[in-house]
């Protein structure tokens, strides 16, 4: 039987046999050859913090901590994005055949079964020949690196300021650089995330290990500071330095969706004297600010044409790459060794 792997308590992983359903007519059956996670939304389920704020209400718009503290854990998944081969179809799924490779979102997990829809709701991308698939996995999140830049509104020569340097970070630099921004400085304290950073086009690096780095953004910009700062490490001190680097009347971009912040964040010392619009995005809460022209489909095919151009490149990205069968060993390493990774793939 084929395997996929589960969380079946905080910080353990498991691997886990399931039974191959049959297909529906209007289903196709995906057999996986390569796969991604994503690092901030699945520690979250990782690390156990999925209940800490309790389920979103729709009616309300309002988060809300269930009744009972100790509901069910269940058996949550990881891995986010998966590329394989179409080897089986049901009579109705007329917009895939046996043989294509297909992206889909996907657990880690052996074999996947989709449905043929397209649209909105569409479950899975057709890969053509010569896309990597390194950059193909990098659809999520390529969706909310395009929302922050339009979020954030950035304009051909905008200085921008871009904190936090895995998956997402990195694909903000590059659209900054295709929206025509100057300078787009990277902003990490991880080596391996900053020399990625360089790959994917940054004209400056910045470390911000033990740095005053709004200082630095307002010494390079010649005292200005940056016209955007698009802040995705979860941390609160990057979300300082953006407010302290960014220009009197700029914008800061929070994307990230950290825990709770502790002591510390100070909103009335530069915020309060240079006004920054505070934007927070996040691509998949819809409507989407520039709806209805704007939706998540448009979101979704705008960066799968970007990616199929080689405009969205997620080869320098995907770091590093482990077989499936060293998911249990090396996944972990994710939140233990996070020097040693940008985003994880999986090869079948």
């Amino acid at each position: 039987m084929p395997k996929r792997i589960v969380v079946p308590a905080p910080r353990e992983l498991a691997w886990e046999e399931y039974a191959e359903p049959a297909l529906a007519a209007d289903e196709i059956r995906i057999k996986a050859e390569f796969a991604a996670a994503k690092h901030g939304t699945e520690m979250n389920v990782y690390k156990g913090r999925m209940h800490e704020r309790g389920r979103y209400s729709e009616a309300l718009h309002l988060f809300e901590k269930p009744e009972e503290t100790g509901a069910a854990w269940g058996k949550p998944t990881v891995g986010n994005m998966l590329v394989g081969e179409v080897v089986e179809k049901g009579a109705a799924a007329e917009r895939f055949a046996v043989g294509d490779r297909v992206l889909c979102y996907s657990g880690f997990r052996e074999t996947v079964v989709k449905k043929n829809a397209g649209g909105e709701f569409q479950t899975a991308w057709k890969l053509p020949a010569g896309v990597p698939w390194q950059s193909a996995v990098c659809m999520d999140p390529a969706d909310f690196a395009l929302a922050a830049l339009r979020d954030g509104q950035v304009r051909i020569g905008d200085a921008v300021a871009v904190f936090g340097l895995g998956a997402i970070g990195l694909i903000v630099v590059q659209l900054a650089k295709l929206a025509g921004a100057y300078p787009v400085f990277a902003v990490d304290m991880l080596p391996r995330r900053l020399e990625a950073a360089k790959t994917c086009g940054a004209d400056a690096v910045l470390d911000a290990k033990g740095a005053d780095v709004g200082r630095l953004l307002k010494e390079q910009t010649g005292g200005r500071g940056v016209d955007v700062a698009i802040e995705y490490s979860a941390s609160w001190q990057a979300l300082q330095a953006a407010i302290r680097g960014v220009a009197y009347g700029g914008t800061v971009v929070a994307g990230a969706a950290p825990s709770p912040y502790g002591a510390g964040l100070d909103l009335g010392a530069e915020a309060h004297h240079n006004l920054p619009k505070i934007v927070f995005s996040r691509a998949c809460s819809q409507p989407d600010r520039d709806h209805p022209r704007w939706d998540n489909s448009r979101v979704y095919e705008t960066c799968w044409r970007l990616i199929q151009e080689g405009k969205i490149d997620g080869v320098p990205i995907v770091d590093p790459v482990v077989p499936f069968e060293s998911l249990l060993t090396e996944y972990p390493k994710i939140d233990s060794e996070p020097q040693h990774s940008i985003k994880l793939g999986v090869k079948y």
